[in-house]
């Protein structure tokens, strides 16, 4: 067993994070299954303590949930119009925050947007499995939410960092070949945003979410459509 405390500690919680994290959104701790605490430590050679703290955060993060009197289990899968759902809240919110920030956004926000586009140029990998894509992963969600800052409006920025958290959900895999065209996406909409301009903001990013919504289709969807 590992036991540290202070700073030793805090990398050990993120470390067994993004380990069970990546369990859960690769099924090999299936959804609605039993998560055993003192299994997940053995298998990971920790204390229990950092897997009640991965678990407390992957709760928050919509992945798992706390049962009464009968420890956590993964949260099942939300179906296709879920799906359908939460793409239609974020065509509604994020061209907007798009145009906002075209005309608000700093120059210390556009360095910051120019700087998680090169970045995910650093980290192309796409594929099937949640420790192959999740730093690409990352970026993206990191680049919504700061372009969403920029906008100048907090609620606005809340909100959509919510919406964000909600993908976690679906278990999306990152489409392999994709990482290409969605930083070419991001391109355009911070090309947009650095000329100031509303309207091309908006719509850079509305064809952005368009696009995403058909690479990450959940399965059952995508079976539905090819019929």
């Amino acid at each position: 067993m590992v036991v540290v405390d202070g700073q030793r500690h805090e990398v050990l919680a993120d470390r067994v994070y993004e380990a069970v994290k990546a369990m859960v959104m690769d099924h090999e701790i299936a959804p609605g299954a039993r998560v055993s605490i003192d299994g997940l430590a053995r298998d990971l050679e920790v204390s229990p303590t950092p897997v009640r703290e991965a678990l407390a955060r992957l709760e928050s993060d919509g992945l798992v949930v706390k049962r009464p009197n009968a420890g956590y289990r993964a949260t099942d899968l939300l179906d296709s119009d879920a799906f359908t759902d939460l793409f239609e809240m974020r065509l509604l919110l994020e061209p907007r925050a798009a145009a906002l920030a075209a005309e608000h956004a700093r120059d210390e926000d556009l360095r910051r947007l120019q700087a998680i586009v090169d970045e995910m140029r650093e980290h192309p990998d796409t594929g099937q499995q949640y420790t192959v894509y999740q730093r690409f992963a990352v970026l993206d969600q990191e680049f919504h939410d700061a372009l969403a800052e920029a906008a100048g409006r907090p609620l606005m920025a809340e909100a959509v960092s919510r919406l964000h958290a909600h993908l976690h959900m679906f278990r999306l895999n990152s489409a392999p070949g994709a990482a290409g065209t969605t930083i070419a996406e991001h391109e355009r909409i911070l090309h947009a945003v650095t000329r100031r301009n509303p309207e091309k903001a908006a719509e850079a990013m509305a064809e952005h979410l368009r696009s995403s919504r058909v690479r990450h289709r959940p399965a059952t969807q995508r079976r539905g459509a090819d019929r």
